[in-house]
This record gives C-alpha cells, structure tokens and sequence, in this order.
C-alpha cells in the first residue's frame, strides 16, 4: 500500500535532515555526485546571469557548485530546517551568500513568482514527491519561456520492485517512489515540456552504494559509536545496498538523466 503523502514528505523530511544520512552519503546526497551535477549543468547550457531553482537543494551542494562554477545565481528551495540551516552556514562559508539564497518551500508550491528562473534543476528527489504532476507544472510554471528543467532521478522498470524495495525507507531512500523514464518523460509533456534529452546513468546507482559500503565499513572500525547514535543499523544497510545492485544487474533499478525546454 502505497504510503500517505503527508507521512512521505514529513518522513523524507526527517531523514535526510539526520545525521546517519550524512553519515552514510557524504558530501553530495545523490548517484554520480558532483560530476553528474556538472553534466546536467552543461546539458542545460548554464551560463553566468541566469537564475536556477534548486528543487529539494538538501545540504545546498548543488547550489553551491553552480553558482561558483557556472557563474549563475540560485534559489535553492528545501523542506527541511535543519538541511536550510546547513546550507546557509556552507553559503557563507564559501562566500557565495549573495549568488545563492535557501528558502523552505515545497516542490509541490515553489515560493516563487511566474517567469522568473531560466532553469530548474531537481537531482534524485523528484521520485519521492508524492504529487509528481503538480510538481512538474510548478516547474513549468516558474520557468521563463524558452527556460530548461534538468532532472536526475531513480528509475524503475515498467514491473515495479521487488517487495523488499517497496517499502516507506525505500521512498526516503529515493526507490519505492519512482517511476519509468518514459513515465517521466510523459509527465514533463503533460506540463508543456518539451523533452530534448534522456540519458541513463544506472551504474552511479551502483557507484553510491558501494561508496556507502565502504563509509559503513570504516566508520564501523573508527567511528562504531557515532553509528549508534545515529541509530544506524549496519547489517541492515548492507542488505539493503545488496538488494539494489542485484535489481540493478537485473534491470529493476536504474538512473536517468532528462531535460525539457519550455516553448518559447
């Protein structure tokens, strides 16, 4: 059964805000980090002036990356207090407070005005918003025309998952809530959207469950008791990680990279 939409966001909410999240996905909190990140920026042909909208901007690392690296100026917009409070220290920090600002808003109700931003960019948290049209058509909505919206995300086959992945953990882990490649594709259309580029990238998956692997790993042997405190159940993340690359092997599971222009 298919978990309340209330209890999904509150929940990713939650987790991702939580230490053992860091703990276990390090600096960029998605499959092919930062290098992934650089890709869809050139995909969508960032230069410096433009505006982005940083959709679910988590700890602000792809905020930050674009702004200092693609010279643009983003709105990165997060659910999570703790996650704004964190990204906001990094802006300063990295100097760039007056290129990026971080407010709370929902995917689902930007806090921002019609026409205004020449991208948006959304990495692996599209699959966990429960109103998936209504997020879209915000994008469109908040996109000046001729605009881009760029998202990487989860992918699953048309059969759906095993048991196992079905699960609230899997929607705040970015699995049990997604949906086919076409099925996004088909829901950028439904916006208005005219896709211009898919791509898979299915072994970043594999990539970051490995990295996590091996951050669990050590952490075990350096670092048992922060584990504990954050409530991290080591035998049953590495289950778990196993879980998703077998269904990635096996075709289950996969990760995509798509793009879509507002007409002009």
């Amino acid at each position: 059964m298919t978990p309340d939409p209330a209890e999904i966001k509150a929940c990713c909410t939650a987790a991702y805000g939580s230490d053992a999240v860091a703990l276990l996905l390090g600096r960029s909190y998605h499959p092919g980090g930062l290098a992934l990140t650089r890709r869809l920026a050139g995909c969508l042909g960032l230069s410096p002036g433009q505006r982005v909208a940083d959709v679910a901007s988590g700890p602000g690392t792809t905020s930050l990356l674009l702004a200092a690296e693609f010279g643009v100026t983003v709105d990165g917009v997060e659910l999570s207090e703790p996650m704004l409070g964190r990204a906001r220290s990094a802006a300063a920090s990295a100097g760039l407070a007056g290129k990026v600002r971080f407010r709370r808003g929902d995917a689902e109700r930007l806090p921002l005005a019609d026409g205004t931003v020449d991208a948006v960019i959304c990495e692996c948290a599209f699959c966990t918003f429960p109103g998936k049209e209504t997020a879209v058509a915000e994008f469109a909505r908040v996109l000046r025309p001729g605009g881009q919206v760029g998202i990487t995300d989860v992918t699953v086959a048309e059969g759906g998952l095993p048991e196992e992945l079905a699960t609230l953990t899997s929607w705040v882990a970015c699995i049990a809530g997604a949906g086919t490649a076409a099925r996004y594709a088909d829901l950028l259309a439904a916006a208005g959207l005219l896709v211009e580029r898919t791509e898979p990238h299915d072994k970043a998956v594999i990539r970051m469950t490995e990295q996590i692997d091996a951050r669990l790993t050590a952490a075990r042997m350096t670092a048992a008791g922060r584990l504990a405190a954050a409530g991290i159940d080591t035998d049953a993340v590495f289950r778990y990680t196993r879980t998703v690359r077998q269904a990635v092997a096996d075709g289950l599971i996969g990760y995509q990279l798509l793009t879509g222009r507002k007409p002009s």
